[in-house]
């Protein structure tokens, strides 16, 4: 009887702890991955934690049956069963709130699903208060008995949090995750109760319909895309992200998690897509005049996506060899797939950005920075430490450029970045690009002036080399130039508030009403 229960402490543990960590991972794919989802998703996980221990010890004492210990564990795993079938139609209409920034329904939605938690939480954590009862012959034995309880239910936790990351999530996705982990708990129930007197008929009768019901609502709630997309053509969840390709009107659209943003676009018949991506081109340009397409051999991307950038600089720039860091591999083969990246010169890393570039030993003469995603920007790639590491592998003519945006008219994380930027480069520059809340940052490694970029535009102008790409983009940046901003906020590797800030401007804008003209 104790290696049955210790077996169901263990499986509850490590059910507990897989639907922590694939809840965040559902929800992150409708709202984000900010520290603040993170938060309300432990928050509501160990309060209903703390319920479940309070009312199992309660039940325990009043009713130290094997059978309802089993039985407890069987309706955990098949509420757990359940959350699929309910959350997805909930998730997919806060995907259209998201899309139109509906600020009321996509609260709703998110508290809905929150709740949804709350039952299988509630049942799997009053086990091991039940288990200690039932184990438990006399009081001095009472403490070693907690003790194993405790630690058998921690090892089943340990790899429940690595399970769905590493393994369910990644091969079979978020929403089938939990219908084998409910499977698995109530096969663990279902084993234990056949056990106790109730024996295997009866069991079977309590118990058998569960499976029944759950794969039913599967087959109607599971069906259709995870998201009310127009034009969608793929869908992927993979070790990092959800991963949309949408194809409209005849573009291929990257969109990760929540959707807001797009990433990569791609069209068979142009590279001119406005946006962020083309302003990159204009950085080297920042350099001593006379300065070619020619002169760019070297480039390094951190956060290639779907290689857009990649692509376009090749157009403008014969000569470079590029390398590309994505920390997704999932995002990588989409690139291949459905963004035309297999070009020769670009050479793909799987990694995250400041760790490849740390183990590069080369220079770059230029290096892009478009791994920000507000307002989940990795803290990580914003400090005083990493851009010196990013200064030391630029050549002396060499130039950094850093996607960053703002919010409305709301500059304080442009200016707290520029100010960071100026810790560690002599010349730093800034333009936004029109019709988006993107701005670009520029920083050469050798001083210089923005009296460059109008020399080498006028360089460019009168000799008969100016790509059509690139001219577009300088006149963009030069139209756009904005002054540098003051900020007392520098980010470093001990202190990078960078979500903070971004949580701020958020409310601020939202508060002024800014939601609106997003629609």
């Amino acid at each position: 009887m104790r290696t049955r229960i210790y077996f169901a402490i263990f499986g509850a543990g490590l059910v507990s702890l897989a639907i922590e960590v694939s809840a965040s991972r559902l929800l992150s794919n409708y709202f984000g991955s900010s520290n603040l989802i993170w938060a309300c998703v432990i928050g509501s996980i160990l309060i209903y934690m703390t319920i479940g221990s309070i009312l199992g010890g309660k039940w325990a004492d009043r009713s130290p049956q094997l059978e309802l210990f089993y039985r407890i564990i069987t309706w955990g795993a098949f509420s757990t069963g359940l959350i699929p079938s309910i959350a997805k139609p909930v998730l997919r209409s806060a995907s259209l709130a998201m899309d139109t920034l509906s600020i009321g329904p996509l609260i709703l939605a998110f508290a809905a699903v929150l709740a949804l938690f709350s039952v299988p939480m509630v049942l799997l954590s009053m086990t091991s208060p039940f288990a200690i009862r039932l184990l438990v012959d006399e009081a001095r034995t009472s403490g070693n008995i907690s003790g194993k309880v405790y630690a058998i239910s921690t090892a089943g936790s340990f790899i429940g949090t690595f399970l769905p990351v590493l393994v369910l999530i990644p091969t079979v996705g978020t929403y089938k995750n939990f219908l084998i982990l409910a499977s698995f708990l109530w096969l663990v129930g279902f084993w234990g109760s056949c056990t106790t007197p109730l024996g295997f008929r009866k069991t079977l009768i309590k118990f058998g319909w569960m499976p029944l019901v759950i794969a039913l609502s599967a087959w109607f709630g599971l069906q259709g895309t995870d998201k009310i997309s127009t034009g969608l053509i793929y869908e992927k969840e993979s070790e990092y992200n959800y991963i949309q390709v949408q194809q409209i009107n005849g573009y291929n659209l990257l969109r990760l998690n929540e959707g807001q943003g797009i990433h990569s676009i791609y069209h068979p018949g142009t590279l001119a897509y406005g946006g962020t991506w083309q302003q990159v081109l204009v950085a080297p340009f920042f350099q001593d005049a006379p300065y070619s397409p020619q002169d760019l051999r070297s480039m390094a991307i951190l956060g290639l996506a779907g290689g857009t950038s990649a692509r376009q600089a090749v157009s403008v720039f014969p000569d470079v060899h590029i390398d590309g860091f994505e920390i997704d591999g999932t995002v990588i083969e989409v690139g291949y797939d459905y963004f035309g990246m297999d070009v020769p010169q670009l050479t793909v890393f799987a990694q995250d950005a400041r760790l490849g570039l740390r183990a590069m030993h080369k220079e770059y003469q230029l290096i892009s920075i478009d791994a920000y995603r507000p307002p989940y920007i990795p803290a990580h790639l914003t400090t005083l430490e990493f851009f010196q590491e990013v200064y030391d592998h630029l050549s002396a003519d060499g130039t950094l450029v850093l996607n960053v945006a703002r919010i409305g008219d709301d500059r304080r994380l442009v200016n707290a970045l520029a100010t960071t930027l100026g810790r560690v480069f002599p010349s730093v520059y800034i333009s936004d690009v029109p019709d988006t809340f993107n701005t670009m940052l520029y920083a050469t490694r050798s001083a210089t002036s923005v009296q460059n970029l109008y020399n080498n535009y006028l360089f460019l102008d009168a000799s008969g080399n100016f790509p059509a790409l690139l001219r577009e983009s300088m006149e963009t940046a030069i139209l756009n130039l904005q002054p540098l901003g003051a900020s007392d906020l520098v980010f470093t590797d001990d202190r990078a508030p960078v979500e903070n800030l971004v949580n701020t401007m958020l409310i601020d804008f939202y508060r002024a009403g800014g939601v609106e003209t997003l629609r």
